[in-house]
């Protein structure tokens, strides 16, 4: 008696005078900015208003602050939020009277704010309310009118789905406490569809439960004990303290009927321990009754004996009727074992009491009937949508016919134009590459080269050097091979290309009297044999160095020629040359009588252009200049990108 007094002078406290004192405590910046923002906006939704308020949504100070500016902002929405939040946490310190009073309260700021949404979240609480002080007949009215309200939404948001889920929870769970297993059990899963769907994982956690709560109903242990297990696991992932508890309890009992008592005593006192620290008193009353339980499957009738008076006291003072019969059964059966029957009986008797009374108070013939009419009303909306569904389509589809006919004949139409455009396009590619690839031969078999090349030959066998002559008429002639070969593939390898361009600067180094020094170097272990290009595309860029940067310098006459790995998986073929530079270079061609006319590095880039429509990246070609720290020019440098991915 001196306890109860105690916890009522408690909760006394708690209601009337900390949310006095709470006002005048500091109320942090954090909170006022969050208000502020939330009052100049004015969100409609819960998630919209959860995102500025969430950090606050445990904390009855904070909460009261949120509802008093809203009333004076007349912003219903944030009063509404602030009071279902308040509501949710009277109700887990089992102050259901308390919090139905929020609730209230929120639901008709909702209503005045005239938000679907809020209203049916507040519909579902007050459901909860009910459902947990065994009120099933308002538990069920409230759910239901939530659910038809949601339902009448036809593209319903976030919120408004966890709100069906709520519902279909809560009739599931009323289907549960009638026995009505089967039932409770397509609900449950109906509803865990929804959450999968949203990956709500402490929604899943709690229906797991459920579900284990309900096979364990029907004695199908082993699927209870997989259900239990699996919501320990969710309630683990979203860090339940509450779940974890009420998961291992639920464990435990079903490891009472297994024969599994040592292990079911071990869970339920440590986490008895745990639950008196979360103040818990329902969870609290629950365990003090299991272990009394499991204990007189021990035969430790003393301890068993403790635990059972704990939980009956418990039960007691916060009205728990169910726990108060539980309670009773076993220590009717307790005191039987001891063979004192006279007091078995006197708490069988009381257990039998408080059982007429649950049974009473549910009103069986009124739930089964509101039941009926609500899965009947349920299916008769259905059949009278999917009536209403079926004509609208049947209408649509007698309405379209004669276009859905002229849109197939325009697409089928509209397919073959683009189609024959796509040939027609493809054809001009190709023969834009073909004229290409013929216009580099003429222009690496001009009349000038070949004559030129020839002439150079004939001097070696005017002077009588044979041995030279043979030598520059097998390159030329293998230089002339090559060339034709690779004009007629699309591409070859880059140790090909670089054979043959090796070939055409010896035999063009005859006319330069071998001054040319031409070099090629190959770095970074790259293999030559492997890296495909397009055919014939580096002689323009010798040709161009020869023939403008070198033919007119005096002195040393360098070309490298350097092959490299680049950024992003690019080869990079330079060359270098050591000449006049390009502006000189073209002052002197102006000055020539006979100019020669460079268009193989145009033709050489128009042509990579259209290889890279096979490439990831494109082929692209730079032209450098070179300067000495005085500003002269002393060459030019090309740099070709070669992609290789």
């Amino acid at each position: 008696m001196y306890k109860s007094k105690c916890k009522f002078l408690f909760f006394l406290l708690y209601t009337l005078v900390l949310p006095h004192l709470s006002y005048s405590q500091e109320i942090p910046d954090t909170l006022k900015e969050k208000v502020d923002s939330l009052l100049l906006k004015t969100p409609k939704t819960c998630q919209e208003i959860d995102m500025f308020l969430e950090p606050f949504s445990n904390d009855s100070i904070s909460l009261r602050y949120i509802e008093t500016k809203s009333i004076s902002k007349n912003y219903l929405l944030g009063q509404a939020y602030a009071l279902n939040q308040l509501g949710s946490i009277y109700r887990d310190l089992t102050q259901y009277t308390k919090a139905l009073e929020l609730y209230q309260k929120a639901l008709r700021a909702s209503v005045e704010a005239d938000n679907i949404e809020f209203r049916v979240y507040t519909l579902n609480m007050i459901s909860t309310v009910y459902r947990r002080t065994e009120a099933v007949k308002s538990a069920l009215d409230y759910s239901q009118e939530a659910l038809e309200l949601a339902e009448t939404v036809i593209e319903p948001n976030i919120g408004l789905k966890k709100s069906i889920i709520t519902s279909l929870n809560s009739i599931a769970g009323i289907y549960q406490m009638l026995e009505q297993y089967d039932l409770a059990i397509e609900k449950y899963e109906n509803s865990m569809i929804l959450e999968k769907q949203l990956d709500d994982k402490e929604g899943l956690a709690v229906n797991h439960q459920n579900l284990g709560e309900c096979y364990e109903s029907q004695a199908k242990l082993e699927d209870a004990l997989k259900n239990f297990r699996k919501s320990l696991v969710y309630n683990e992932m979203v860090g339940s303290n509450r779940g974890k508890i009420i998961c291992n309890y639920s464990i435990a009992h079903v490891y009472v009927h297994l024969g599994k008592i040592d292990e079911a005593t071990t869970i339920l006192q440590n986490n008895l321990l745990k639950a008196i620290s979360l103040g818990d008193e329902k969870i609290i009353t629950t365990i003090y009754i299991n272990l009394g339980w499991a204990l007189i499957r021990l035969g430790d009738y003393d301890n068993a004996e403790v635990n059972l008076e704990s939980g009956l006291a418990l039960a007691k003072t916060n009205n728990l009727n169910s726990e108060i019969a539980e309670a009773n059964k076993f220590l009717s059966e307790l005191w039987i074992k001891r063979d004192d029957y006279e007091k078995g009986m006197s708490y069988f008797k009381e257990s039998r009491k408080y059982e007429e009374r649950i049974t009473n108070s549910l009103n069986l013939r009124y739930v089964n009937d509101m039941i009926l009419r609500y899965e009947s009303q349920m299916r008769a909306n259905q059949l009278e949508r999917l009536a209403e569904e079926n004509e609208t389509v049947r209408l649509k589809l007698k309405k379209n016919r004669t276009m859905l006919t002229i849109i197939g004949i325009f697409l089928i139409l509209l397919i073959g134009i683009l189609y024959i455009l796509y040939r027609q396009s493809q054809l001009n590619a190709d023969k834009k590459l073909l004229t290409l690839e013929q216009s580099m031969l003429r222009s690496q078999m001009n009349p000038h080269f070949l004559f030129n090349s020839l002439n150079s030959i004939k001097l070696y066998i005017i002077n009588n050097e044979k041995k030279n002559a043979v030598h520059y008429l097998n390159k030329f002639s293998k230089l002339v091979r090559k060339i034709l070969e690779a004009s007629s593939q699309r591409e070859i390898s880059l140790a090909d290309e670089l054979e043959t361009v090796e070939l055409y600067m010896n035999i063009e180094n005859i006319r330069f009297s071998n001054e040319i020094n031409f070099n090629i170097h190959i770095k970074d272990d790259i293999d030559t044999h492997n890296i495909k290009i397009p055919s014939l595309i580096l002689q323009p860029f010798l040709e161009n160095a020869l023939w403008h940067g070198l033919s007119s310098k005096d002195g040393s006459k360098n070309i490298d020629l350097e092959i490299k790995k680049g950024k992003n998986g690019f080869i990079e073929i330079v060359i270098t040359d050591n000449g006049v530079g390009r502006d000189a270079a073209e002052k002197i061609k102006d000055n020539k009588l006979l100019k020669r006319k460079s268009v193989g590095i145009d033709i050489t880039k128009e042509r990579l252009a259209n290889f890279s429509r096979d490439y990831e990246n494109y082929f692209h070609v730079d032209i450098i200049d070179k300067f000495d720290d005085n500003t002269k020019p002393i060459g030019t440098q090309i740099v070709i990108y070669i992609p290789t991915i």
